[in-house]
């Protein structure tokens, strides 16, 4: 039996090695999670219980000491195992052995970075803090990611597999944790600020959450640093760090800035025009919006500098993501805009909820327009295909068919609404009403498509016009020659290289040379007869290289062809080649 085709089977070699590295790596993952755990469950008996270990917890204490006798030294005796066979260059630029050392090495470093400043935390202002369970894990994961460490970086078993990987899962752990955490340690002294102490101040000092906040935001960035500066994250130029770079330091910082800024406006909007609301609820945002704005601006700022440093493709990318950003917040201030403009028009009394919601789409369209104007800079775009960057016509198309999208449900949500209107009760409020939301969704995304759809056809109109012109198409052409092995050859490679619509070749009969045999066994054999034995190797070998300097003829006289009519504009054209260099080109006009 014959196996089916395009069935792919790996070497029964390869295949046995490829499970045994899945294998013992998904085995020592588990096994140094299962030590880890049982040895931190006696870190921790220790640290509470002094000399009594056991207490009341028989259960726990036998499951820990389980983990740790038994899963332990299994798994220092499978890493020694593993370890051995890291002399092997094959094994340390295998992809199991990266992909291991990567997990573990971000498992460890997240365990072992919030239980600790978990415990740094838990101890300001609290004296009762339960401290000894996240001791005693940041003390044993700290050990289990020094470890790894010191395999990624050894000097005579290096591993150069998802480098990359792991700097980048530190860097982006540390800056997500130092941003979060930094931007509520600001907000908490800006709202004292703003709004003066909260009422826990009675149960314990209003800093004490600040310092625990601030803790968390040194500890990220502390992890930030070291792996972007420290283990070179930031020097690696691969398209996995340009990416990240783009989505979490632009994207991500972007999209928190703005809508923080956003809220900005929003509540000073609400001070100036709307102030039904008490004064503490209205500058309740007021905090948490000014620190997203000012640390989101703060990450954003340091990756769009650092994308300019690395490649153009980088820098293109960050604008082209600010842009988004920026172009979202301002469509959905449109949509929100014309929602409040046709609720005030269905019902002119509620003015409080109306023109709260006006507020917040001036805000979102007062934040969002200028951002993208100084990121897309619409009056400078393109005038040339050779101006137009690569990226650009995929970025259009991009947002033509998201907005696109948007727009055919919004326009489905509506027609619902209509049909809903039309056949049921007419009680439930006015047609304008139920529709006023998607509506305004629907205007900003058509503006959106229609705005995008018209640059696309402006760039295909520039890359079309960049081209070079098409060669100037002959409508017929009549070949006139002596014998060829292959005329129908030759006449497909003129087509090609004329552009003519139609070639006739033309073989003549006065030119000397031998006349080819018709095609068939009969004329092969008389051929063949005709010739004696000796000299019946000459004349194959004569054959032979005749039908291998065919094509390379046709080529040739094909190239010829086209040169000599190069400046012949008439549909039809009689070109008479030989006998010997001879090359006459007619132009003919139509019939008569």
């Amino acid at each position: 039996m014959s196996a089916p085709a395009g069935t792919t089977v790996l070497p029964a070699g390869l295949a046995q090695v490829t499970l045994r590295r899945l294998i013992q790596y998904a085995l020592l993952f588990a096994l140094v999670v299962i030590a880890a755990s049982g040895l931190s469950g006696l870190l921790d008996r220790l640290f509470t219980s002094g000399a009594v270990l056991a207490s009341t917890d028989v259960a726990g204490l036998a499951r820990s000491l389980a983990f740790t006798l038994i899963g332990g030294p299994l798994a220092l005796l499978l890493w020694w195992f593993v370890w051995r066979r890291l002399d092997d260059e094959a094994e340390r630029r295998s992809a199991g052995w990266g992909l291991y050392l990567t997990a573990m090495y971000g498992v460890s470093l997240i365990i072992f970075t919030t239980s600790l400043l978990g415990m740094a935390a838990s101890l300001i202002g609290r004296r009762d803090g339960d401290w000894a369970p996240a001791l005693a894990n940041a003390i044993v994961w700290a050990a289990i990611w020094v470890w790894h460490r010191w395999m990624w970086k050894h000097p005579r078993k290096p591993t150069v597999h998802l480098d990359d990987v792991r700097a980048v899962v530190g860097s982006v752990f540390g800056l997500l944790l130092g941003a979060g955490a930094g931007i509520a340690a600001l907000s908490g002294l800006l709202d004292v600020a703003v709004r003066g102490f909260p009422l826990t101040v009675t149960v314990e000092p209003w800093w004490y959450s600040v310092l625990r906040s601030l803790v968390w935001a040194a500890g990220g960035t502390v992890v930030w640093w070291w792996h972007w500066f420290r283990e070179g994250g930031r020097r690696f130029q691969t398209n996995l760090v340009d990416s990240i770079m783009i989505i979490v330091g632009v994207f991500a910082a972007g999209i928190t800035a703005l809508a923080g800024a956003g809220v900005v406006l929003f509540v000073f909007l609400r001070l100036a025009f709307d102030r039904d609301d008490p004064l503490n609820e209205l500058l309740e945002a007021l905090a948490p919006a000014v620190a997203a704005t000012l640390v989101g601006a703060l990450v954003w700022r340091y990756h769009r500098t650092a994308s300019i440093r690395r490649s153009p493709a980088t820098t293109r990318a960050s604008l082209l993501v600010t842009s988004a950003v920026a172009l979202a917040a301002s469509a959905s201030g449109v949509g929100v805009v014309v929602n409040a403009l046709l609720a005030a028009a269905v019902s002119p009394l509620a003015g409080g909820a109306t023109r709260t919601l006006l507020l917040g789409g001036i805000s979102s369209l007062l934040v969002g327009g200028p951002v993208w104007w100084l990121a897309w800079k619409p009056r400078s775009q393109p005038q040339s295909a050779d101006a137009i960057p690569p990226g650009r016509r995929v970025y259009l198309i991009a947002f033509f068919g998201v907005s696109a999208m948007v727009a055919l449900i919004t326009l489905l949500v509506i027609g619902y609404r209509v049909f809903e209107f039309l056949l049921g009760d007419v009680t439930g409020g006015s047609l304008l009403d139920r529709i006023r939301a998607p509506f305004g969704l629907l205007v900003a995304a058509a503006l959106v498509a229609g705005y995008h759809f018209a640059l696309w056809r402006h760039d295909r109109a520039l890359l079309a016009a960049a081209q070079p012109a098409r060669k100037r198409t002959i409508e017929q052409l009549t070949l006139v020659m002596g014998q060829h092995p292959d005329p129908d050859a030759l006449a497909r490679g003129i087509a090609d290289a004329t552009g003519a619509a139609r070639v006739t070749v033309w073989v003549r009969a006065d030119d000397g040379g031998p006349v080819l045999p018709a095609a068939g066994a009969d004329s092969v054999g008389a051929a063949s007869s005709a010739v004696s034995p000796a000299s019946d190797t000459s004349a194959g070998g004569a054959a032979s290289q005749a039908a291998d300097a065919a094509p390379a003829a046709g080529d040739a006289v094909a190239v010829q062809v086209a040169k000599a009519v190069e400046n012949v504009t008439a549909p039809h054209v009689l070109v008479i080649l030989g006998p010997g260099s001879r090359l006459e080109v007619i132009p003919l006009g139509s019939p008569r």
